[in-house]
């Protein structure tokens, strides 16, 4: 039976451990901690440890230490339930975790499932004492969990990092400028890798001397030690081109010791600056802009003014000119309209010197459907349709021939599940941007809106408003009642997704391919300037972009009949 220890962390403590069951001679793990702080780690010697503890400054002012073993563990189980720990008490937030993330990686062990099992009995015994503060579902649907810098790292993700680093340290030794890019599919987990990478950096500058790390440490990972030595502080920052996205990390930025919420930018914010970047790490690379049909294009003319970069300059052109060492996570189907950076211009800086390249397959969001699902939606909307219908059996998909159903469905599934979301393609006019919606409305304020004629979107009877807010909207008091456009979804998770797929994409029977109606298509910068092929790449990678937001499933309801029929015979 798996028993926590409390004992109080002073000069004595190492010889009080030895008397304690778990405090020495057997793998355990133990969390200390005073009002504010707290340190996790493991050992086959806590008492040993502890002694190494209290020489160091910072670990020095905690004051309680908590034990945690069982008869059954082992050093894998206890390296296991050490990496669950970090990662859901970072996002409980009652401490600010000393820990940094140095290599935090999954890996399999004799027996893994039977010992993650007992790691939730673990929770609720550290919830009653007090020592953490939330339930865990609600942690697994937070945005501190989601974009948390203690995630641990998939072997693919642990090499891609492992090598990033150290090329970087060899680069920056040598003085020669390099570029990074890193492919992946939706839900790859390349924001989770760029937020890793930021915070791995970054600790390097807090410390002094290597005895302080090497018990966390990944023996793979000390090469990056020497940037401290070949380097002065790096100035370095998170470039994140959507709004919502970036307001989320800077969230999570905010609760993270070493980690600061400035250090999150906008493409403009990197022109603002009066000094280079040493490294620019690029999320989302494939939202970065260009002056063509775009918001805003003042900014982008006066910025590349700025720069000397004429009149074609783009957003990518000034992380390059702004930046000696830059990390780009990109994935081309993703681009959703005419604004985005165009995909030659990412090929270009294949032929750059020090270019190094990188690909994340495996799937990190779609868990239950995994890479399967992914391509089965990437090939559904694309002239390649999947030789045969494939079921998910742990994967939800669905497609609903009744939209309400599917809208109900989701808030139903909201309540058991939390974060389900219904979203559309931008086939309805905006008539309620502006409005004055509460930000608290209810389903009785809904309906009264809608019998004023306050809505957006009508289909079979049945009427609905866009989402009231652009930032982090599926987060907000109304997004359940709302019906969210992709600008709102791009970069987050849902647990389910409800995807209503308008009248702006078609299908022509005779012919067997989709075909855009761009007199359904409302999104003036999404279509001006385009061709019918053109924008129907656009409307396709919306689709499959908003088809592969959900980890647990997928509903789908489609508005234009032919195209319905054709998704019938791939989805139930």
């Amino acid at each position: 039976m798996i028993t926590i220890s409390t004992l109080k962390f002073d000069e004595k403590t190492p010889e009080n451990l030895k008397l304690v069951r778990y405090g020495s001679n057997w793998p355990a793990v133990y969390i200390v901690n005073n009002g504010k702080e707290a340190y996790i780690g493991e050992s086959v010697d806590v008492s040993n440890r502890a002694k190494r503890h209290l020489r160091n400054n910072n670990k020095k002012k905690l004051e309680q230490i908590n034990i945690i073993s069982d008869d059954t563990f082992n050093k894998s189980t206890i390296l296991d339930l050490e990496s669950f720990l970090i990662k859901y008490m970072a996002a409980d937030n009652k401490f600010v975790l000393q820990n940094g993330n140095w290599g935090l990686k999954n890996h399999n062990y004799y027996q893994k499932d039977m010992y993650e099992k007992q790691f939730e009995s673990v929770w609720k015994k550290l919830r009653k004492k007090g020592i953490v503060q939330n339930d865990l579902k609600l942690i697994e649907n937070s945005t501190l969990f989601k974009y948390s810098p203690y995630k641990s790292l998939t072997y693919e993700q642990y090499m891609i990092v492992n090598d990033i680093l150290n090329t970087l340290v060899e680069e920056i030794s040598t003085k020669e400028k390099a570029i990074f890019m890193v492919h992946g599919g939706a839900g790859t987990g390349k924001t989770i890798l760029a937020i890793y990478l930021l915070m791995l950096i970054k600790q390097i500058e807090n410390v002094n001397k290597l005895d302080e790390v090497e018990d966390e440490i990944d023996k793979n990972l000390l090469e990056i030690l020497r940037l401290s030595e070949i380097t002065d502080k790096l100035n370095i920052g998170l470039v994140v081109p959507t709004t919502g996205l970036r307001k989320s990390i800077k969230e999570v930025f905010r609760n993270t010791q070493v980690l600061m919420a400035k250090m999150v930018l906008s493409p403009s914010d990197v022109v603002k600056s009066d000094n280079k970047y040493d490294i620019l790490i690029v999320d989302e690379s494939h939202r970065l802009r260009r002056d063509k049909c775009v918001q805003g294009h003042d900014v982008i003319r006066k910025n590349n003014y700025k720069l000397n970069l004429g009149s074609n300059g783009t957003e990518l052109d000034w992380i390059l000119k702004k930046s000696k060492y830059q990390i780009f996570f990109y994935d081309r189907n993703q681009t959703i309209k005419p604004a985005d950076v165009r995909k030659e211009d990412f090929e270009k800086l294949m032929l750059s010197d020090n270019y190094h390249e990188y690909h994340l397959e495996t799937q990190m969001r779609c868990l239950l459907g995994g890479n399967e699902y992914v391509k089965y939606i990437r090939d559904i909307f694309s002239e390649n349709a999947p030789v045969e219908k494939m079921n998910f059996n742990k994967y939800d998909l669905k497609l609903f021939d009744n939209v309400n159903e599917m809208v109900e469905e989701i808030k139903n599934k909201d309540e058991k599940f939390d974060l389900c979301r219904n979203v559309a393609g931008y086939a309805w006019q905006w008539k309620t941007k502006g409005c004055k919606i509460s930000k608290r409305l209810t389903k009785k304020e809904l309906n009264k809106m809608i019998k004023k004629g306050m809505y957006d979107i009508e289909i079979q009877g049945y009427k609905y408003i866009w989402n009231s807010s652009n930032n982090v909207w599926v987060s907000s008091p109304n997004s359940i009642n709302e019906i969210g456009c992709i600008h709102t979804i791009q970069g987050f998770d849902l647990n389910y997704v409800g995807v209503i797929i308008g009248n702006e994409l078609k299908y022509d029977k005779e012919n067997q391919k989709f075909i855009v109606d761009r007199s359904n298509y409302y999104d003036k910068y999404g279509k001006n300037d385009t061709d019918d092929q053109e924008l129907l790449e656009y409307v396709l990678n919306i689709y499959y972009t908003l088809c592969t937001r959900g980890m647990r499933g997928t509903y789908i309801y489609v508005c234009d009949n032919n195209l319905r029929d054709y998704l019938k015979k791939y989805i139930n």
